[in-house]
């Protein structure tokens, strides 16, 4: 009876619904019967096909981490305002600030171009795990295994795009145990069409980031343009909009509570298998100190930023990505410890060894392997420390950051001088295209290194420093306003002028820059952690990564209740749920939607974060809400679903049991933001926009309802 009790707590404890981000070319055999028994109206060859028009052919990776969706057959996708952010502060000055004012293009002619902005679809997902793992030998180290599985990777990758103009990357699976190609079309000619000013596309600002209830119209809209036979082309006025395999008809029917929801996007990182050694270090010291060094690095842009419109859109993109992840970790240290996630981890590891009883050598090995892990972490977290000081702190600084690239240039003019093989003229060539530097103020950047020199020396004990940082202590008694004043006083590379007559006379000088008090220093730096920190550091991953790969096989052979999917990795994935509230503390009930009413309320507190342009007020005391009000009339902003999510969801289709279009993913509620590490369904909620209050801002608010047009509508 006793073993019956545990194994049932054990199972208990895997079993979760709405939980998971599936594999759509898998969903068939994987789940495909629980979507259907939950609402689900369509098949699984409606959610992904190579061979005939999918849902994925609408489905695209946007820039580099978020996702967008195709919304007509003239290539229009939407994705969120905080996706395209950085798109739009690129095209913006102080003149033209589209940021804070808005953009709406009245025709095609009026589309901006957005240089270096890539949408990225999916053409084919293939398993290629045989292919990877056959070059594996038993006599490989960590490293020999790694190598050969990344040659590997790239002739797989290489191959499978021969003579095409398509793109490919494998991407491995259950920490390793499984690898997939992906083979993409990517396309480089992508148009600003329209996005709404600032504090309505950005309206809570970090006030109300990773926080529900949520009013932010957060969305953008942009073209793609290809050549006249509907391929990826470089920018050119003859190009034409895009005709995309599928797109998305939208709903104005809504939703109510209990409806079938689904994401289908890219969603980046998550950590669902990790030991309870792992989320301890999370919880105890990882998360703590990057938040901390975030939040002091916060209060100085946000105090310079506020000082001029310039200041402001120099550092408006830095700032929302900084602040983005300072309060996602604020979010998900407290869930975790709220969810008692390390004595449930704990519990899974003692219930996984007892459910073994049957098989001694299964059960042997299972506890070597976590106890393997425990030796490891021992090693490795102060490890961790010291790279969280490297990447938040020193790399904080965008004095070193930027004088880091040097340290190339340095040693391909060497290479070069030598008669060697080398990438100087190139390295040197985009180094002078820097300057003068855009996104750089000297004085911000001195409070920066005040305050992240003092963390270090803080933190960091002596005998753990770079030689020559520690000398700058001891020579300026600890006073990192002395030594920062030393530094910027007396350094050629972060001087417009000086950095401009240094580069024009690089390949005679170079020997006298290499003395630069900066440039020494962080060569001290980088040097340092190449040498004595990242080496140990790497291995210590790769050992963590092979014992996951084992740990993560071990589950899935053993544990036969549960269908395991893979963690996010920034490939295509299916999240199905449904819309529900959910109470976050004793006594408080969120209700699964908000609407215009709260966001107006919001206006009127005083709180900058709430402030809208007197356009929308007027809109809202018409009550002119036309189509797009719910059938109490309302007019609903946002809604809340069990779908699980994480980064690179941001922009994703939501859409309902017939694959129509009803929001925009755009946040997780702060409460849920621990489920890139464990999930749970009372309280995990992702936040989406409602695709009536995108449509009725493009129409009502910028007039620009000419684009609806293009669109599928369905009433």
């Amino acid at each position: 009876m006793k073993k019956l009790i545990i194994g049932f707590t054990f199972l208990s404890l895997l079993v979760k619904a709405d939980e998971g981000m599936w594999m759509p070319q898998l969903i068939e055999a994987m789940n495909f019967k629980d979507m259907k028994k939950n609402g689900f109206k369509l098949t699984a060859q409606q959610i992904y096909s190579i061979n005939k028009a999918s849902m994925k052919d609408a489905v695209a990776i946007f820039g580099g981490g978020c996702t967008a969706e195709a919304i007509s057959d003239k290539g229009l996708i939407l994705t969120n305002h905080h996706c395209g952010y950085s798109s739009v502060a690129g095209l913006s000055s102080v003149d033209k600030d589209y940021l804070k004012n808005g953009y709406w293009a009245k025709d095609a002619n009026e589309e901006l171009w957005c240089k270096g902005l890539t949408v990225t679809f999916i053409k084919k997902i293939e398993d290629v795990t045989k292919q990877v793992l056959t070059v594996i030998k038993p006599s490989y180290s960590e490293f020999q295994k790694d190598s050969a599985i990344r040659a590997t990777m790239q002739q797989i990758e290489k191959k499978a795009i021969e003579k095409t103009h398509y793109s490919a990357f494998v991407r491995p699976f259950y920490y390793g145990n499984e690898y997939y190609l992906f083979v993409t079309e990517v396309f480089k000619d992508v148009r600003l069409v329209g996005v709404p000013p600032e504090n309505i596309g950005k309206f809570g600002g970090e006030t109300d980031n990773w926080v529900w209830p949520r009013h932010n119209p957060d969305f953008s809209m942009f073209r793609i343009y290809a050549n006249k036979e509907n391929k990826p082309a470089d920018y050119n006025a003859d190009n034409v909009p895009y005709k995309p395999l599928y797109s998305f008809p939208i709903s104005l029917k809504g939703y109510e509570k209990g409806d079938f929801t689904m994401v289908y996007g890219f969603p980046g990182r998550t950590q669902e298998y990790l030991t309870s050694f792992a989320v301890e270090l999370l919880i105890n010291e990882q998360d703590p100190r990057r938040v901390s060094l975030r939040e002091k690095r916060l209060a100085i842009y946000e105090k310079d930023m506020k000082k001029n419109d310039t200041l402001r859109l120099m550092y408006a993109d830095r700032y929302a990505g900084i602040a983005n992840a300072y309060k996602k970790w604020s979010g998900e240290m407290q869930g975790l410890v709220i969810n008692d996630a390390i004595n449930k981890k704990k519990k899974f590891e003692i219930d996984l060894i007892q459910s073994l009883n049957a098989d001694a050598t299964k059960q042997n090995k299972c506890k070597q392997i976590l106890a393997d892990f425990k030796k490891v972490y021992v090693e490795y977290a102060p490890l961790s420390k010291q790279v969280d000081y490297y990447s938040e702190c020193l790399m904080g600084i965008d004095a070193i950051r930027y004088i880091t690239n040097y340290h190339a240039l340095f040693a391909e003019l060497k290479k070069k001088q030598s008669g060697k093989e080398n990438k100087f003229d190139q390295m040197y060539a985009d180094l002078k295209k820097t300057i003068p530097f855009r996104n750089f103020n000297k004085e911000t950047d001195k409070k920066l290194c005040i305050a992240m020199l003092k963390e270090y020396e803080l933190y960091i004990d002596k005998e753990s420093r770079p030689i020559y940082l520690d000398s700058l202590y001891k020579v300026y008694n600890n006073d990192t306003e002395k030594i920062t004043e030393f530094l910027y006083s007396n350094s050629s590379f972060i001087d417009n002028t000086k950095a401009a007559a240094m580069l024009g006379d690089f390949e005679k000088s170079y020997s006298l820059y290499e003395r630069d008090p900066f440039y020494k220093l962080t060569l001290a730096i980088n040097t340092y952690y190449q040498k004595g920190v990242f080496p140990q550091y790497n291995y210590d991953e790769l050992q963590l990564l092979e014992l996951q790969k084992e740990y993560m096989q071990m589950q899935k052979d053993n544990v036969k209740t549960k269908k395991f999917y893979p963690d996010a990795n920034g490939t295509l994935r299916v999240a199905y749920g449904k819309v529900d509230d959910y109470k976050p503390k004793d006594g408080v009930t969120y209700l699964h939607y908000t609407t215009i009413d709260g966001m107006v309320d919001k206006n009127s507190t005083g709180n900058p974060d709430y402030e809208v342009m007197p356009r929308l007020i007027e809109l809202y005391n018409k009550k002119d809400y036309g189509m797009y009000a719910d059938k109490n009339g309302k007019l609903r902003v946002s809604f809340i679903a069990s779908n699980h999510t994480t980064g690179g969801n941001s922009g994703s289709p939501v859409l309902n049991a017939k694959g129509e279009l009803i929001g925009t993913n755009y946040d997780r509620n702060w409460e849920g933001t621990m489920s890139d590490v464990m999930y749970d369904v009372n309280r995990c909620r992702n936040i989406v926009l409602d695709v009536r209050f995108t449509l009725w801002i493009v129409d009502k608010y910028a007039g620009a309802g000419y684009l609806l047009n293009e669109m599928k509508i369905i009433k």
